[in-house]
């Protein structure tokens, strides 16, 4: 159930109220995530305390437990509003916490995301460079020992038509 801030206030000293004010809807946004985390701690110690007033305060009531301290003022019921107090603001506290844990791992998420597309993308489009005569050390050639027989074209076209001249004489020497 929640409590008006009025009434809050009317529980709560001015240091105390200070820090709860700090945890309702329109000032948590504007505290860092740090500055939340260091809030959460104090808020179970005061939580704490109030638990243990208003328990002992109970026992006191029941007959179970004797006096503590003579200026221990108000009733069990008294501590156990302000018990409800600091366990509303904590629980405000740690929902905002968790909701800029969330915030952050979602805007990592999507980050990811979007390196994910653009490297994707980048890989359909992707560009080699062309082999070309030699690309790299690769094979070594492996010259011939043997000595390398020039013909020239001009030598082969001669032997060629000197054995079409000596066939030619060949034969007109059996038709004559």
């Amino acid at each position: 159930m929640s409590v008006p801030c009025k009434f809050e206030r009317s529980l709560l000293s001015h240091e105390e109220y200070e820090t709860i004010r700090l945890t309702h809807h329109p000032a948590i946004y504007d505290i860092e995530a740090a500055e939340l985390e260091a809030m959460r701690p104090r808020l179970r110690k005061m939580r704490d305390k109030e638990r243990t007033q208003s328990r002992h305060k109970q026992r006191e009531q029941r007959g179970k437990g004797e006096a503590r301290g003579a200026s221990f003022p108000g009733t069990a019921e008294h501590a156990s509003k302000r018990k409800q107090v600091f366990a509303a603001a904590l629980k405000r506290v740690n929902s905002e916490v968790r909701r800029l844990h969330n915030l952050a791992a979602k805007t990592a998420n999507v980050e990811a995301a979007r390196k994910a597309l653009a490297l994707h993308r980048a890989a359909n489009f992707m560009t080699y460079p062309a082999a070309g005569a030699t690309a790299n050390e690769g094979m070594a050639p492996n010259p011939s020992s043997r000595r390398r027989k020039i013909i020239t074209g001009a030598k082969i076209g001669r032997v060629s038509q000197s054995t079409k001249v000596a066939q030619a004489v060949r034969d007109a020497r059996g038709a004559a």
